[in-house]
């Protein structure tokens, strides 16, 4: 039984049973998650490309089960571990989004695909090539991989648009291995908050793929699907018609990082705060300044301090007081938050914050109505 569960499995379907969660808790709004869902579900659909959800986001069985109940083709891993976890809980559809390179990872690699029905991973390098092909040809089960492209972020991906196709034709030629298409992330501009500009970037790096897709096409390499994209440019990414399926992630939870992005040039969120970060005030002995419970150890911090979703006067601000304390200030003249009283936060970056947690606790309102495990939390190697 996790901490979460000892400390609120009795709380489950009681009216306002929010308000009595130790804190900090990680809340997840279950209304709000599933409203996101069905709107980027239903956007997909509408722009005739698919969805395949990035886990690494939620790290979540139970949050892939509904994506994938909504039309999903399946979810995407950033790293082994994690497939590995969302295996064990029963999702079956997987696409390791980042090389698996060691000897030992290979061989985990290689025994979750005969565990599950559809597993994918990215290969970016010769080397690499040749070792799953080895290793999935003793298994005898054909291994799925995607070619991974650097969109210029030389973090991942082959650097040339002739190194890809030099490598999708390995690839090919290999006995055990299935080429089924590119992957290409641009992950650098996610986060550009002025639409124009993020449009017209991703516009120059869509044209850059463009070229490498036509060098395939004329190899007879064409790739099966394209996949890539996020939350922050997904409606660019299905207006430009080339990705296949979207790797969005994100959308499901809105931190406040993706939150001041206008992400569809609307100049209005899309999607609903739906994670959530409630603290208490513990210390109120200063006008203007009180202390709440929630502080570096209770979120990601490399994106500053967490806006204030509610239960503090409009204008109010934090600053991190510590590991387990967190500053909420009130505008001059104003009232501070009550000793005591429950203040919700916004995470300011949601997929480390998750990791930070063993469980959600899901609400409908001010009502606990359930506790999820992060299924992947910790699962990096």
């Amino acid at each position: 039984m996790s901490e979460a569960e000892r400390l609120h499995r009795h709380l489950i379907g009681q009216q306002g049973s929010r308000r009595s969660l130790n804190t900090p808790a990680l809340v997840l709004d279950l209304e709000m998650l599933d409203r996101n869902i069905a709107e980027m579900a239903s956007f997909a659909s509408a722009h005739n490309v698919k969805l395949r959800p990035h886990s690494k986001t939620h790290k979540s069985a139970d949050i892939a089960r509904r994506q994938i109940a909504a039309g999903a083709l399946g979810v995407c891993c950033a790293k082994l571990g994690e497939a590995e976890a969302l295996g064990e809980a029963g999702i079956q559809q997987l696409h390791i989004t980042s090389p698996v390179v060691t000897p030992q990872a290979i061989t985990r690699l290689i025994a979750l695909n005969g565990q599950v029905s559809d597993l994918m991973v990215v290969v970016d390098h010769p080397a690499n090539v040749e070792a799953l092909d080895a290793a999935a040809g003793k298994a005898g089960k054909p291994l799925t991989v995607v070619v991974d492209i650097d969109p210029g972020m030389h973090r991942t991906g082959v650097a040339t648009p002739d190194g890809v196709v030099e490598l999708v034709r390995k690839v090919a030629a290999s006995k055990a291995l299935r080429y089924a298409g590119v992957q290409f992330y641009c992950g650098r501009h996610q986060h550009i908050i002025s639409f124009a500009e993020r449009k017209a970037e991703i516009e120059e790096r869509t044209e850059y793929l463009e070229g490498i897709l036509g060098k395939l096409d004329a190899a007879g390499l064409k790739p099966g699907i394209v996949t890539g994209s996020g939350t922050g440019t997904h409606f660019i990414d299905a207006k430009l018609g080339v990705f296949t399926e979207l790797q969005v992630g994100s959308y499901v939870f809105m931190d406040h990082d993706y939150n001041v992005c206008d992400l569809r040039g609307l100049d209005k969120p899309t999607f609903e705060q739906a994670l959530q970060i409630d603290a208490r005030v513990v210390s109120a002995n200063h006008a203007g300044l009180v202390t709440v419970d929630a502080g570096l150890k209770a979120m990601a911090t490399e994106k500053g301090p967490p806006p204030i979703l509610k239960g503090a006067v409009e204008g109010s601000t934090t600053r991190f007081m510590g590991d387990e304390h967190l500053a909420v200030i009130a505008p001059e003249g104003q009232a501070s938050p009550g000793h005591g009283e429950q203040v919700i936060l916004t995470p300011p970056h949601c997929d480390p914050t998750v990791n930070m947690y063993e469980s959600y606790h899901v609400v409908k309102g001010d009502t606990l109505v359930d506790i999820w495990p992060v299924t992947a939390r910790g699962r990096s190697r």
